[in-house]
C-alpha cells in the first residue's frame, strides 16, 4: 500500500548508498523481477546486509518475502511510481 511510504522513510532508506545500489538494480531489471537479497553481492557483512534489506521493506520500497532458507526482494514499483514519479528512473540513471 503506498499510502505506509512516507517521503521521509524514502529518502532516508535512500540516503545510503549501499540501498541505493539494490533499489536501482531492481529498477533496471524490469517488471516483477524477484531476486534473492544475496543476488546483490553487497560488501558487508551478512547482518549488515539484513539490516540493510530490513530498512528498504520497512520504507516501503520492496517487499520480501521468506523462502525458509532466504529471501525473496521485489521492488514495489508501481507504488513507488505513483507515490514519487520519477524517483525510480533517476536511481537507474545514477546506477548507470
Amino acid at each position: 500500500m503506498e499510502s505506509d511510504m512516507s517521503l521521509g522513510a524514502v529518502l532516508a532508506a535512500l540516503a545510503d548508498p549501499h540501498r541505493r545500489r539494490v533499489v536501482a538494480e531492481l529498477a533496471e531489471a524490469g517488471s516483477d523481477v524477484e531476486r534473492t537479497c544475496s543476488s546483490f553481492a553487497l560488501p558487508v557483512a551478512k547482518s549488515t546486509a539484513t539490516h540493510h534489506f530490513r530498512i528498504l521493506s520497512e520504507s516501503g520500497l520492496i517487499q520480501l518475502t521468506d523462502y525458509g532458507n532466504r529471501k525473496g526482494v521485489l521492488l514495489r514499483r508501481e507504488e513507488v511510481d505513483r507515490r514519487f514519479p520519477g524517483l525510480l528512473a533517476l536511481l537507474a540513471a545514477e546506477q548507470r
